[in-house]
């Protein structure tokens, strides 16, 4: 029995259509997260149990399937009606803590919104989700969860038939600056002020109206991103029915972890431009910020003062960022918060990582060790960080020994669409210590030039 609180169902019903999943033909479960499991009081579940509800073959009492709708700016393009095209939003349920998580099967089967899409998944995105999801959670970065990974026993058509596979995905909500959108673009005042008022009562009751919501909303998404950017953490498909609301990473498509550092690195095989390059991140995030309070505007009493008030939040996102990158990047040196000087130093670094094609996660695990770069101006660069006094704690509680590494990610996809799982459950449970000593070095060291991995790609 899972207990069900389905508050978004009580959103009016045109945020979203309410159907069951498509019932696939020999599930079998291949992954369950048993601490997540715990946490949202389904330990209890029998594996058949577990095997029917997650494929979407049960629909569990209490449980009011349904997919949502948004809109959102893809690339920059404006797409007025998107919503999930390959995932039903199985409930509500509230942890032990008193929590409330949203419940979702990704690859379930064709929408209303699917655009024409079968609505499936293969294996490699829900692997992939899952390994990074709960990689991103160990590292403390606020996130989607995964739950399970249930195979289908059915083909899905992508560049070669591969096998189907259906993610489950553990959210505090589902609800992106694209929910939003949706309502405004098309003037429905009434569901924009109820969508409103359930994210204000879900994750930022403090706020009183759009203003404080906004403001809250910007702090929390910088805060993201100058997680992501210290991790190097390059997310591939920032549009803004991508940018949760919450400030949660959510929607882990052609996303990967950088091995060589470059500032202008793109993995996405979509984003052609580069739009959504590593340095690009933060003014994407402004940018996606700006949509938001173009929506929200028609929840202000005044229009004006509302456009003075909104464009002085917004551009009070660089600051906010900035504060929190160099709280985040201060941490990786094993200083404060960093001053004017020490963001200089940083930068230095920054530059002799990218000339050396340095890689990102173990520069920074090594500086507190034995590094050294054979770069004309590093060792003036350590003599300089040295004299600071950096603390080596701060340092490695900041700089992980282990990020899930794309080559790494991969091998494990190839081998699940053989049927081999083994690899999977191994990163899996190294991940999930990414600071810790590491069990297998290979997982940490940075890929050979036959193992990079230049492109990833979307699962749709």
């Amino acid at each position: 029995m899972i207990a069900f609180d389905n508050s978004y169902a009580r959103l009016p019903e045109q945020a979203f259509t309410r159907l069951s999943a498509t019932p696939v033909q020999d599930p079998k479960l291949r992954a369950w997260n048993a601490p997540m499991a715990t946490q949202l009081g389904l330990a209890g579940l029998e594996d058949a149990a577990k095997t029917q509800i997650f494929s979407g073959n049960d629909v569990p009492t209490g449980a009011e399937p349904l997919a949502a709708l948004y809109a959102g700016h893809q690339f920059g393009n404006w797409n007025p009606q998107l919503g999930d095209g390959r995932a039903i939003l199985l409930g509500e349920v509230l942890d032990s803590q008193g929590e409330r998580w949203d419940i979702q099967l990704k690859g379930s089967g064709p929408t209303p919104y699917s655009r024409a899409g079968d609505g499936r998944n293969w294996v490699g995105p829900a692997l992939r989700e899952y390994l990074i999801s709960e990689a991103m959670h160990a590292l403390g970065v606020p996130t989607t969860r995964a739950l399970a990974i249930v195979t289908t026993g059915e083909t899905v058509m992508r560049e070669a038939p591969r096998p189907g596979a259906i993610v489950t995905r553990v959210a505090r909500s589902h609800i992106r600056v694209g929910t939003f959108q949706v309502f405004a673009a098309r003037g429905d005042v009434e569901a924009l002020e109820a969508v409103m008022n359930h994210v204000i009562e879900r994750h930022y009751p403090t706020a009183s109206g759009p203003e404080e919501l906004l403001v809250q909303v910007v702090a929390a998404q910088a805060e993201l991103i100058a997680q992501w950017m210290s991790f190097g953490f390059i997310h591939g498909v920032m549009n803004t029915d991508n940018a949760h609301v919450a400030g949660d990473t959510i929607d882990y498509g052609p996303c990967a972890f950088m091995d060589a550092y470059h500032p202008g690195k793109v993995f996405s095989s979509i984003d052609q431009q580069g739009r959504y390059a590593y340095a690009n991140q933060p003014n994407i995030g402004a940018w996606n910020m700006a949509q938001l309070a173009t929506s929200l505007l028609p929840l202000m009493p005044d229009r004006e003062t509302g456009i003075e008030s909104f464009t002085e939040i917004i551009n009070g996102f660089a600051d906010v960022y900035q504060s929190a990158w160099r709280r985040r990047f201060g941490a990786k040196l094993g200083l404060d918060a960093l001053d004017d000087g020490q963001v200089d130093l940083m930068g230095d670094l920054l530059k002799i990582m990218a000339d050396k094609q340095a890689d990102f996660t173990n520069v920074f695990r090594d500086l507190s060790g034995t590094l050294h770069l054979d770069h004309p101006d590093f060792a003036a660069w350590l003599n300089r960080w040295q004299s600071m006094a950096p603390n080596t704690a701060i340092m490695d509680a900041a700089n992980p020994k282990l990020i899930p590494r794309n080559h790494l990610v991969e091998e494990a996809i190839q081998s699940a669409v053989y049927d081999n799982w083994e690899l999977f459950h191994e990163l899996n449970q190294a991940l999930a210590s990414p600071f810790s000593h590491i069990s297998e070095p290979r997982f940490a060291e940075p890929p050979t030039p036959d193992q990079e991995v230049r492109q990833t790609f979307c699962g749709t």
